[in-house]
Formats: C-alpha cells, sequence, structure tokens
C-alpha cells in the first residue's frame, strides 16, 4: 500500500519564503527527511528553491513539528533505494543556500477581560501622573511653578506619600465636558510623613482645568480631612486653582460648602495649614481663612474675593493682581497671610519647619526633641544691661528672646505685619513653646488693632493645641488716636485679653520694662490666672507713665517735682512685688533657667473654664 500524501501547509500565493537556514536547522531537516520517499523530498526542496522573499524564520520548534509531519505518513518507510541516507539528503538541501519554510501566519486570541483591564488602569494611572500634560506642566515651569506631584514630593520625606482616590474623575456631562476628564480631576490628595510623623495634604493641580473645583474634586478634599480628623493629624492644603468648576453650576458650591464645614469642625481638633502657590479668588479663598496658617509665594500667588476687573467696573479703582491681594499685601497690609516666601521650596521648607514646632492633634502634647542647649547657659549676662537706662531708648526684644530660647531658634509667626508685637514658636529644653512678646523698637511697643488681633489669634491656638505661653511685656499701653478709636480699638483690643483669660494652658510672663494700665493687665498678667508672672529690676508698672500721672496729680503745682515723686514710687516693680502681682524680682540673666524651671514644673498643670456650649468673645 502506497502512504498517504502529505499536505504542505503554504503560505497565501502557494510559495515558500525563501530565508537561509542555520547549519543546525539543515540536518534536522535532513534527518527528519532522510526516512521519506525521494519524491516527497524532492518536492519540499525544489519549493524552498522557488520561494522569492521571506517573511520571517521558522524557529526550531516549529521545524521538529514539521520534520515530524513528515516522518509520520501512513505505512512503513520505503525500501533502501527509494530512501535517502542523512548525508546526501544535507547536501542536497545545502546545495540550495538552506533555504527554510517560514512559519504561516497565526491566528491571535482575542485579550482576556482582565488583560483589558489592566491596561486601562495603566494608562489612567500614567494620565494621572502627567496631569494636564507636557505642555501645561512645560507652561506651569515656565511661570516659576512646580507642578502639584512636584510640591508634594518636596513636602513629604522621600517615599513616605500614599495618594487616595488617584483614578477618580468627574462626572459632568455639560458644556462638552463629558470630552474632558482626567484621572485624578485636578487635585492630588493622601497622606505622607515629615519629619516620620503623618500629615495628610491636598495639593490642586492648575495644569488640569485650571484645578478649578468640581463637586468630584471637592469630595477628594473632603475625604483626607475627614480621614485626618480621624486619626488626629495635621492637614496642609497646598492652593493653586481658578475656583469653581463654572460648567458644574452650583455642585461647585456645594462643594466649597462642604468643605468649608469641615475646615471649622477641624478647627481646634487638628492643626490645618494653607499654602497658596497661585491664583485663590471668590469663594475659594474663605478655606484658607478658615484655617490656622495661611502662606503666600510672593509674585506667583494673589487671593482676593473680586478680582481687578471688578473692582475697576464697581469702583473705578485700576489695581493689579499683585497690588490687590499679592503676598506683599497680605503679609503686610492686611494680616491674612502669616508668611510670605520668595521661592516655593522656601515655602514648603518653611512648612515642614513650622509642622516640626506643632502637636499631631488635641489629642496630645507637642513631641519634646533632645536639646544640648541647658537651662543653665552661661552666656546671659548681657541680658542684664540690654534694656536701657533712658525709658524712651528703643531695644530690640526679638534679641531678648533668641538669647532665652533653644539654639535662639525663633519660628516667629506673621513676622511683616503689626510689627510692635512678636508672635512665634520656639523650643526650650526641647518642649514647644508660643512667644508672645512687644517689639519696643515698633510704636514703643503700644498695642494697637492689629497687634492685638494678632496675637490674639495666637493665643487661642496655642490654648487649643496645648502649648505654653511665655510672654516677655514692654508696652506703655494702648495706642491712642481718632484712627485708632473709629476703628474700634477698644473691640479689638478686648480679644486678646479674652485671649489670654480664656487660656488653660501654662503661662509665664516676664516684665522687661514698662507695663502700664489696661495693657499690663491684658498681657497675661496674674489677673489673667498667669501660672508665674515676674519682673525685671527695671520694670515700671503703673497706671500710667509719669509724666501724664503729673499732669494729673501737679493740678497746677510743680509739675516736675510730682514727675520725681511719682517715679520713685511707681516706676519701679517693688509695688507689684509687694502685692503679690508678680511673683519674683528675676535678674535678666536668670530668665531662661527660671522658665525652664516653671515649664517643667506645670507640665501637667490641670485648669477647666466652666461649661458652656462656647464663648462668645468680642469678633
Amino acid at each position: 500500500r502506497r502512504p498517504k500524501k502529505t499536505a504542505l501547509l503554504l503560505p497565501p500565493g502557494g510559495t515558500l519564503p525563501r530565508r537561509p537556514m542555520a547549519q543546525s536547522s539543515t540536518w534536522k531537516l535532513a534527518q527528519a527527511c532522510a526516512l521519506q520517499p525521494l519524491r516527497i523530498v524532492n518536492s519540499l526542496v525544489k519549493q524552498a528553491a522557488q520561494a522569492q522573499a521571506a517573511t520571517g524564520p521558522l524557529g526550531v520548534g516549529r521545524w521538529h513539528g514539521a520534520c515530524r509531519t513528515l516522518s509520520t505518513h501512513t505505512g512503513t518507510p520505503r525500501t533502501a533505494g527509494s530512501q535517502r541516507t542523512l548525508a546526501s539528503m544535507a547536501e542536497l538541501i545545502d546545495d540550495d543556500d538552506d533555504y527554510v519554510l517560514d512559519a504561516p501566519t497565526l491566528k491571535h486570541e482575542p485579550p482576556s477581560v482582565k488583560e483589558v483591564a489592566r491596561q486601562r488602569v495603566s494608562d489612567l494611572e500614567r494620565q494621572a501622573l502627567e496631569g494636564g500634560g507636557p505642555d501645561r506642566i512645560a507652561s506651569q515651569h515656565a511661570r516659576g511653578k512646580l507642578t502639584a506631584r512636584e510640591r508634594v514630593s518636596l513636602l513629604f520625606d522621600d517615599g513616605t506619600f500614599r495618594e487616595t482616590d488617584m483614578l477618580k474623575a468627574h462626572r459632568g456631562t455639560d458644556f462638552g465636558m463629558e470630552k474632558k476628564r482626567f484621572a485624578g480631576d485636578g487635585v492630588v490628595t493622601g497622606q505622607g510623613k515629615i519629619f516620620g510623623r503623618t500629615v495628610f495634604v491636598c495639593s490642586q493641580d492648575f495644569t488640569v482645568l485650571g484645578g478649578s473645583l468640581s463637586e468630584t474634586h471637592a469630595e477628594k478634599i473632603c475625604k483626607v480631612m475627614d480621614r485626618a480628623m480621624l486619626v488626629g493629624a495635621p492637614l496642609i492644603c497646598l492652593n493653586d486653582s481658578g475656583g469653581a468648576r463654572i460648567q458644574e453650576g452650583i455642585a461647585s458650591l456645594a462643594g466649597y460648602g462642604e468643605v468649608f464645614q469641615r475646615n471649622v469642625n477641624a478647627s481646634g481638633v487638628i492643626p490645618q495649614i494653607s499654602v497658596i502657590m497661585g491664583p485663590c479668588a471668590g469663594g475659594a479663598v474663605y478655606s484658607p481663612a478658615l484655617t490656622d496658617f495661611t502662606f503666600m509665594v510672593r509674585d506667583s500667588s494673589y487671593m482676593f474675593v473680586t478680582g481687578p476687573e471688578v473692582v475697576r467696573a464697581v469702583t473705578n479703582e485700576d489695581v493689579t493682581a499683585e497690588a490687590l491681594g499679592g503676598a506683599q499685601t497680605h503679609s503686610r497690609v492686611s494680616g491674612v497671610c502669616h508668611g510670605a516666601f520668595d521661592t516655593e521650596l522656601e515655602a514648603l521648607e518653611g512648612i515642614r519647619r513650622l509642622v516640626s514646632f506643632l502637636p499631631q492633634s488635641n489629642r496630645e502634647k507637642a513631641e519634646v526633641l533632645p536639646s544640648l542647649d541647658t537651662r543653665d547657659r552661661t552666656d546671659l549676662a548681657c541680658l542684664d544691661t540690654v534694656v536701657p537706662d533712658d525709658p524712651n531708648a528703643p531695644y530690640d526684644m526679638r534679641a531678648i528672646v533668641e538669647k532665652i530660647v533653644d539654639d535662639g531658634d525663633l519660628n516667629e509667626i506673621q513676622p511683616e505685619y503689626a510689627r510692635n508685637i512678636i508672635t512665634g514658636f520656639a523650643r526650650m529644653e526641647g518642649r514647644t513653646v508660643g512667644i508672645v512678646a512687644n517689639q519696643p523698637l515698633e510704636l514703643a511697643g503700644c498695642l494697637d488693632i492689629d497687634s492685638s488681633t494678632k496675637a490674639a489669634r495666637f493665643v487661642r491656638f496655642c490654648d487649643a493645641f496645648d502649648v505654653p505661653l511665655v510672654s516677655l511685656v514692654d508696652m506703655p499701653g494702648f495706642l491712642p488716636g481718632t484712627v485708632q478709636e473709629y476703628n474700634g480699638l477698644i473691640r479689638h483690643g478686648a480679644k486678646l485679653l479674652f485671649a489670654y483669660a480664656e487660656a488653660t494652658v501654662p503661662k509665664v510672663t516676664v516684665i522687661t520694662r514698662k507695663a502700664y494700665g489696661g495693657g499690663y493687665i491684658t498681657m497675661s498678667s496674674k489677673h489673667l490666672r498667669g501660672d508665674a508672672n515676674y519682673a525685671w529690676p527695671t520694670a515700671e508698672i503703673a497706671v500710667m507713665g509719669a509724666k501724664g500721672a503729673a499732669e494729673i496729680i501737679a493740678r497746677g503745682k510743680d509739675k516736675a517735682q510730682a514727675t520725681r515723686e511719682y517715679e520713685e514710687k511707681f516706676a519701679n516693680p517693688i509695688m507689684a512685688a509687694e502685692r503679690g502681682f508678680v511673683d519674683g524680682l528675676l535678674r535678666p540673666s536668670e530668665t531662661r533657667r527660671v522658665i525652664c524651671e516653671d515649664l517643667e514644673l506645670l507640665q501637667d498643670k490641670q485648669l477647666k473654664n466652666p461649661w458652656k456650649k462656647h464663648a462668645n468673645m468680642p469678633l
């Protein structure tokens, strides 16, 4: 019986592609064909010789399959006369430059559902990482600004940031918004570590639809705010947004309302910090205003309720965005901003430094850091002569503060606003303290509307988060004048008095020179539950200055004599010490040691105000 014919699989066109074959493959083909009838082998070689082009070599594994096909004809091999030896078979094929068969085109199976899903996720993650795309990122960099992700990367310790809702996108369909969907929807949210401590962040991405706030954008911010409240960790918001997304109408406004409500709920529970790194206009400005601290970047950020165009149309005032709501305006004039930085890098580093002074929440105290600066430091003798003999001569209170705190490190809050009072965070033997100090270099240290408001807000923050208060006093009273009176000095001055009186944290006060009238009472006096109150020998504690008092006392008599008598009796701290209104008189060089001892003594202080829903302070 003759064996059945072998069906050779040929590519379309009926010819075999031409491609040189490796020597090892030649011998494998010859070995497989050696046992086949010469007619079949000659047909195979002839077709290979006639091939014109190759589309891809046939692999060794596929050659084995072809050889097995040739060697498995039905029946047994023919007689020796009809067979070829291995050597002659190889020689026959090699005579035609080793042409081989290409594999026929294989039909690819369609990808599975899971493979498609994985690819989609990969594409969306890549889109989220790219933000608005290379062109918009380049435009952001051209303006001297970082992208949202670059800011987050610089803010947190390396490799600690974990993002939430990376693929979340808006649901809007009006005005063609269904064609403008971006993974992440213009805000990067999540948590990371700053000096090993958990901090939550939301960073708006101006390259995605101008960073505008949509319903889902707000949902992402609200989620991290809720988580920060839940675990008790600070929240940092990096603002760079054009405002509400007008294509979503009332839904975007509702989103702002949800954010504002959480700002209020979190107030006094976790520290909230806002950093303005681009535009912040309209209703968007109220979230930073509700947070504890707001910082800006010079020349690239601005805040205002109504922009220059609206102001020009309504009031005919021609003003630029920088003059209306830039960093200089808000850090020096309005007081909306707690600090301004020259670059975004400086701003992010400044925020990291500020966070290092703060507690995680109102549930725990600020971390006590190891300190090599002991309370018995011996380089404080210069404080004994720092206050001038002339009671009207100015001196720098900041220099005194830097001498008594650890390593001279004061992180000042609102340094350019209301310079007649100093507020900031420092450490004493590693413990975070809030510093409030009158500055005689500005307005002789008088309290006015701006300084009272500035100090009151700082005192209330420290009280909310259990940060002890150290007050250094040198002020001749409240600033007189019609401007101050007409603008509500009484009401604003009462804010600081209220804040000190309400505070239950440890309060240590040192009077360095003047403490007159209502200002003496306001600045954390013993009458407002001050825990430790001291005076330097140069202190003057009285109702008013000697000259003003003599004008009233003398009544036409010798005013010079009355002035001398008043100074001898009241222009010193002796009467206050005799009455117990100060706990002791300190040599200035002993100030650091005594304050450190009192802070250690008062670290477990327990004091509560009477129960109430809330107080009604003079806003």
